[in-house]
């Protein structure tokens, strides 16, 4: 299992926190997001097939490209 924690600018509420975490649950492979729309932060916990490519490129595609 591994776990990430991206910084996301583009965090602005909690309902920017919710769009992330339901397009990222979808992902196969993913076990568990976290947002924090207060520190524009999110934990992803993940396995394969599910891989760092993969979530940023998700992120980016819903408009919340992810920074490091």
């Amino acid at each position: 299992m591994n776990t990430v924690t991206y910084s996301i600018p583009a965090i602005h509420c909690a309902k920017c926190t919710r769009t992330i975490e339901t397009e990222l649950k979808e992902l196969t492979g993913i076990q568990n997001v976290s947002g924090n729309f207060e520190t524009k932060k999110v934990e992803i916990i993940f396995d394969s097939p599910a891989d760092e490519e993969k979530i940023k490129a998700l992120l980016a595609e819903i408009n919340y490209p992810a920074e490091g």
